[in-house]
């Protein structure tokens, strides 16, 4: 039965709900998506995300959990519109940094109906080359990232929000392959408790754009807030955890052979 819950971030914009006269957290981030929701001034965000391997291995794999990416981030509000993070990934060893700002926010009944944000970041990989022999280059290390998100809250139980981006990446994969990578990403919030609920996100990726099959990541999730942190459990078909290496590299569909679970845990000070 859902829960009927009045949304604080319709007003301050920062990632709280109130239900009944208390507050709980709400996680900046979708599943891998970034949201609207920003960080209060001072607010330090401490995240560490794992996500294993397919469920298909069975039990010779404890269905993938003997296998696990990782991704250590902290995120910072530094003023009510603004906030950073910086973090890093055992996928592809990368190291990851973004600026969040809010340039709408809703304000039901003074018209304005949505919230709008920029996100913008860069991603710097670290493996070692594939062919050291030949000249290369520090800047074919990086890639940029790009999305503007836009949600509305409906009532108090759902929000939905649309995330188109762009993925830069300064040295292409192979000939042939566009530099910028362009997706359109959906997802949303459902309330089912003043504890629990269902998140999603899912990227569009266009064909055409690389020689190499992109698939199209997908993540269904679920929120349990306990007031000071958000834990989640969710499942999904991709591997990397930042914005570059989910819209870009994931490598199977979202099947019952590929699926993954994973756990995030975000925790304010």
């Amino acid at each position: 039965m859902l829960f009927a819950a009045g949304l604080s971030a319709q007003d301050d914009g920062f990632a709280w709900h109130e239900h009944d006269g208390y507050k709980t957290r709400v996680a900046t981030r979708l599943v891998n998506t970034h949201s609207t929701e920003q960080l209060a001034k001072g607010e330090l965000d401490f995240r560490i995300l794992h996500r294993f391997g397919t469920f298909d291995g069975g039990w010779n794999t404890m269905f993938g959990l003997d296998q696990a990416q990782m991704r250590i981030a902290f995120d910072y509000g530094i003023l009510p519109w603004l906030s950073a993070g910086v973090g890093r990934s055992s996928f592809q060893k990368e190291y990851d940094g973004f600026l969040k700002m809010r340039l709408l926010k809703q304000r039901n009944g003074k018209g304005t109906p949505i919230t709008v944000t920029y996100a913008a970041g860069m991603v710097l990989n670290t493996l070692k080359w594939q062919q050291p022999a030949r000249e290369n280059f520090f800047s074919s290390r990086l890639f940029y990232t790009h999305q503007l998100l836009i949600s509305r809250y409906f009532g108090r139980v759902l929000m939905l929000q649309a995330s188109p981006g762009l993925v830069h990446q300064n040295l292409a994969a192979a000939a042939g392959d566009a530099n910028d990578i362009l997706s359109i990403g959906m997802g949303g919030r459902v309330v089912l408790s003043p504890k629990f609920t269902l998140v999603a996100d899912y990227q569009y990726i266009p064909s055409g754009q690389t020689a190499a099959v992109m698939y199209k990541p997908l993540t269904i999730g679920l929120d349990i807030n306990t007031g000071g942190h958000v834990f989640q459990l969710h499942c999904s078909n991709a591997v990397g955890m930042n914005e570059k290496a989910f819209i870009t590299q994931t490598g199977s569909p979202f099947g019952a052979g590929s699926l993954r679970f994973g756990f995030n845990l975000s925790r304010v000070f």
